[in-house]
């Protein structure tokens, strides 16, 4: 205010200035001495109200004119000037008044909300007092990918479980036909080794026989005549024995007997051919009911074996599908139940707000 009525005062000063000086020019300029013929009277003219000194342009309407006009206009200048002032002054008093009011009002609510806030959580701070209740944090937005995730999961549940019910059942189906394939071919395997066996009897009678024969004798040697159809089959051996001496003896010349001949196709004893095929049939059975059930246990232990991994796999599988979707469950309920909590304080919050 001081330096605005200095700035006035020394703008009124410069008008007087102005004025004074306008006045002994006009002054001036009328007054210039001339020659006459009668006695020349001088004349002081000065701006001043007293008689003695009375100006020519006191009753000049058009001076008086510019004078008001001046003076109206140094006058609307001055006003206006006072108005932007005030208004300046106003927008800086409403603007300090304002911010007066905020931190009056933030340090009230913070005192009554402390003051509630202890007799709702003994452990919320002022630190603890959110913001912004719109603001999504990156922790929100993992809450809500989770809680997508787990209820997912939820959803998928049932199908996951029908997928490994499909499994079982198709293992539990699988299992006997495997078992009655392994049954089968352990018979097979038995039937086999059996029949080895009962060939490799045959033919170690046969060598005893061809033991006891040289080739002055007529001696033939007979282990090609047993076969997997011919070494349980007494005259099929005797038969097949005639007719391979028969060929050698017609290729060797020989147009006799033989004792070879004589012993193994005729004369009943341990040397007869035709008896072979009882040793042969009885070391069949023998290691056939020996073998069989080792066979038959050891392929079905395979594919019990073979189910019990597979049954494994698959229910480890699903526990493991189980546990990972009870875990998301938990997760999930756990961060609803924080999103939950966290609504209800927010809620709070803003009923303190209002209130």
């Amino acid at each position: 205010m001081r330096r605005l009525i200095v700035v006035i005062g020394v703008k009124r000063v410069t008008i007087l200035i102005f004025y004074v000086l306008l006045s002994l020019i006009l002054a001036h300029n009328e007054n210039k001495p001339y020659t006459k013929s009668h006695t020349a009277i001088t004349a002081l003219r000065v701006l001043s109200k007293c008689e003695l000194y009375v100006s020519n342009y006191d009753n000049d309407p058009d001076l008086e004119s510019v004078e008001e006009n001046f003076d109206i206009q140094t006058s609307q200048r001055f006003e206006e000037y006072d108005e932007r002032m005030k208004e300046k002054q106003q927008k800086c008093k409403e603007q300090c008044d304002k911010e007066i009011q905020k931190i009056i009002l933030k340090d009230k609510m913070e005192k009554e909300l402390m003051d509630k806030f202890a007799t709702l959580h003994t452990d919320i701070q002022n630190d603890a007092i959110p913001t912004c209740f719109c603001e999504k944090s990156l922790a929100n937005k993992v809450e809500k990918g989770c809680l997508r995730c787990g209820g997912i999961l939820c959803a998928a549940m049932p199908e996951l479980g029908s997928i490994g019910g499909s499994f079982l059942y198709a293992l539990n189906a699988w299992k006997p036909t495997a078992i009655t394939a392994a049954k089968d071919a352990a018979l097979a395997e038995a039937t086999d080794a059996a029949t080895k066996a009962g060939m490799n009897a045959v033919r170690l009678k046969i060598e005893g026989l061809l033991a006891s024969f040289t080739k002055e004798q007529g001696l033939v040697d007979l282990r090609q005549i047993v076969t997997s159809s011919t070494y349980n089959n007494g005259p099929v051996l005797v038969e097949s024995a005639r007719k391979l001496i028969n060929d050698s003896y017609k290729i060797a010349g020989i147009n006799r007997t033989t004792s070879f001949q004589n012993t193994a196709l005729t004369s009943p004893g341990e040397l007869y051919v035709g008896d072979f095929a009882k040793v042969g049939a009885t070391t069949y059975d023998t290691t056939f009911a020996s073998q069989k059930p080792l066979l038959e246990a050891a392929k079905v232990d395979a594919v019990n074996a073979t189910y019990a991994s597979f049954q494994i796999a698959i229910i480890a599988s699903i526990v493991a599908i189980l546990v990972i979707v009870l875990a998301m469950v938990i997760i999930y309920l756990i961060l609803r139940y924080r999103r939950k909590k966290k609504m209800k304080r927010k809620l709070q919050y803003i009923k303190l707000l209002k209130e």
